[in-house]
């Protein structure tokens, strides 16, 4: 957060004798004006004189002062408003700020208005990828904090790529952090609560009235399954693209089908392919939530996302929900809600705001 600095000089006047010298001095810390006055003896008088040394004031700085960094959210504000304020687009203020525009905000919130300066000017901390060996130990965390956890272990190279990152997003998911993409910074509060954290805990926003749920989050590009307020498990995803995104829903998963004709191939009939397989099919037992929509196994899962308006699992992982799920029994379609049985939650945005 800036801080304004401001600085005052007080004139003053000092009363001397004539055989004293005086001083006064002001301006910058290392910098000192000196005055003095001297006046000869009178020959016909020895009584003392007085006078006053002018007043000295400070330059004024030849520095600009620091930008200020930060605004905060007063009544009656929306997004809008706080973006045209201080000189953003909204989709600025929105990429800064790893938010969209259905996050709800209140008076008194902090927004970072400081665009591209590297540094989360809310918090203070670096947006940097912290030294190698710090992400070493934070990948090693990790992979002892997700081991319960069908996210994928992290090879411990030192490098806090979208991998890394999409692991940092996900426990702070599930440790009601604030959530995004960002890097871990070290020696941070937040690095010290994941660090100590054994478990995690369902997300905020998670639909725990239903019996079975499944929360896909595109800010992690993440997939939280849970059974009331209790989480079951946690997968890697990648939703759709720029053009094909995955829209934002609360909704029971309504069909599936298993394919089996195809080896669970199922051919998009928006994206069609020549021939189903796992080398070029491209929906492996899709489980529809949304219209075409789907959660489905596919044959590249990068921590991004890349698909067409769905979300994509590895196909073991979609074997596993289904197996949650009881349907992996199926040999036929269903549209039977009743049966399929669970809820499906798409939320955030995903926002890279760090360089690999």
């Amino acid at each position: 957060m800036a801080t304004l600095l401001h600085r005052s000089v007080a004139a003053t006047g000092v009363v001397v004798l004539v055989t004293l010298g005086g001083a006064c001095s002001g301006g910058d810390d290392d910098a000192d004006i000196s005055a003095s006055s001297s006046d000869t003896p009178s020959t016909t008088s020895t009584v003392a004189t007085t006078s006053v040394a002018p007043s000295t004031l400070a330059p004024p700085p030849t520095t600009a002062p620091p930008p200020i960094c930060v605004v905060t959210v007063e009544p009656g504000d929306s997004l809008t408003a706080v973006a045209s304020r201080s000189g953003l687009t909204l989709e600025d203020l929105e990429a800064e700020n790893a938010i969209d525009s259905t996050v709800t905000i209140h008076p008194g919130q902090v927004f970072d208005i400081c665009v591209g300066n590297d540094v989360d000017d809310v918090t203070g901390a670096s947006r940097l990828a912290p030294p190698v060996d710090a992400v070493i130990r934070q990948q090693n965390e990790l992979n002892e904090l997700f081991s319960q956890y069908s996210l994928l272990p992290l090879e411990p190279d030192g490098d806090s790529g979208k991998y890394t990152r999409q692991a940092v997003c996900a426990a702070r998911m599930g440790l009601g952090l604030p959530v995004h993409f960002g890097h871990l910074p070290t020696a941070s509060e937040e690095e010290a609560t994941i660090f100590a954290a054994t478990e995690l805990s369902v997300p905020a926003g998670a639909p725990v009235e239903n019996n079975k749920w499944i929360l896909i989050d595109k800010t992690c590009q993440v997939i939280f399954t849970g059974e009331g307020d209790e989480l079951v498990d946690i997968f890697p995803t990648s939703t759709g693209i720029e053009g094909y995104e995955t829209h934002d829903v609360r909704a029971f998963a309504f069909r599936f089908d298993p394919a089996l004709e195809n080896g669970g191939w199922h051919d998009s009939t928006s994206f069609p392919v020549a021939v189903d397989n796992p080398e070029n099919g491209n929906m492996y037992k899709p489980l529809y939530f949304n219209n075409g929509q789907a959660i489905h196994g596919a044959a590249y899962i990068p921590p991004e996302p890349r698909s067409k308006g769905c979300a994509r699992t590895f196909p073991l992982h979609q074997d596993m929900i289904l197996e949650w799920l009881g349907l992996n029994a199926l040999t036929e379609p269903t549209w039977n809600v009743d049966e399929i049985g669970v809820s499906v939650v798409v939320r955030g945005l995903y926002q890279d705001r760090t360089a690999d």
